[in-house]
């Protein structure tokens, strides 16, 4: 998820862990463990593209990695903090459920988590978009109205908990029920329209719960589609070309093989001006409209360099921001 909502996450957990004892200070440092597993995406400055995709939430977002770190942020809250109530199992602790609930939350997201690295499992329930203002909003609210209330009193506590109680509804039972509901909806809009396809998956449109899509692949294409649950028009699957041909000896190159695991097979080759670009399909295009011109919003330009292929991340420009959010909003209310 987005930098502020991990925040607040993390803020919430803080307080519930070790508020009455610290008061905003569990705030603070719940806010610091809930960001701290994001320090993954620093390795794109050091290291290769694909080797910065493979890091991304990955040791920084296992169980490993937060029960190695807590108790060493623990004790060093507790150096900084010498004069608190709190012990240094208290801080570890504290910085154990501020660290471990960061990826328990991003494994509901479409990229996912490696929550049990160094197992090469990556859980991906794809139910909430990575920014989620319904989601984040409400949760952000409680949490300023717990912040203003005395250190240890029924209301400080009753609102951080509503906060917590209120977006877990909105992620564990809301937003599931609504892939399930979109599921249902595009595979009989496949068996109605007589697509023969092999897998079918399934996300959330930006910023909401209400617009959904689905990836379909058939024998040399993959459909893409989108259902709002105010549609009242037959889903329109649009198809695009796997064109994997393209790759040609490239295919067995080591560096297009990992950005194929990475995909988890989900991906094609396009072909502009000469040079070859590998779209990964999970996160889908960059329109809320089913269009066979849109472009994805993950694509890289491959690249051979001394016998070695180098994927270059195409960049999405504040136009593309734009386009995405004038057309999201009238597709969100149905078609």
């Amino acid at each position: 998820m987005d930098s502020l909502t991990q925040i607040v996450l993390g803020a919430a957990v803080g307080e519930a862990v070790l508020g009455k004892k610290v008061g905003n200070k569990a705030m603070l440092y719940g806010a610091i463990a809930g960001t701290i597993p994001d320090l993954d995406t620093f390795a794109s400055a050091f290291t290769d593209t694909i080797t910065a995709i493979e890091i991304h939430r990955g040791f920084t977002h296992s169980i490993v990695f937060s029960i190695l770190f807590a108790p060493i942020f623990g004790w060093l809250i507790s150096k900084i903090e010498k004069k608190s109530i709190a012990t240094r199992q208290n801080w570890s602790w504290l910085m154990f459920w501020g660290l471990f609930t960061h990826p328990l939350l991003d494994s509901h997201t479409t990229w996912g988590t490696q929550l049990f690295w160094p197992l090469e499992v990556r859980l991906a329930y794809k139910n909430i978009f990575v920014i989620d203002p319904l989601y984040t909003l409400p949760f952000l609210v409680f949490l300023i109205l717990a912040m203003r209330q005395e250190r240890g009193t029924k209301k400080r506590r009753k609102l951080n908990n509503l906060g917590l109680l209120v977006s877990s509804i909105y992620l564990l039972i809301i937003t599931p029920a609504l892939k399930l509901y979109t599921f249902d909806k595009f595979t009989e809009a496949l068996e109605d329209q007589d697509i023969a396809y092999y897998k079918i998956e399934t996300k959330p449109s930006p910023l909401n719960a209400v617009l959904w899509s689905a990836n379909v692949e058939v024998d040399d294409a993959y459909l893409i589609g989108n259902y709002s649950i105010f549609d009242t028009q037959p889903i329109e699957f649009v198809a695009h070309p796997k064109n994997h041909q393209l790759l040609g000896d490239w295919i067995e190159k080591r560096n297009v093989k990992r950005l194929i695991d990475i995909s988890e097979g989900w991906y094609t080759i396009s072909e502009r001006e000469g040079d070859i670009y590998f779209n990964d399909l999970r996160f889908g295009t960059l329109s809320p409209i089913a269009r066979a011109d849109a472009d994805f919003a993950f694509s890289y330009k491959l690249v051979e360099e001394n016998g070695k292929i180098k994927a270059i991340e195409t960049e999405k420009t504040r136009g593309d921001a734009k386009e995405l959010l004038s057309q999201l909003g009238n597709r969100i209310l149905g078609n």
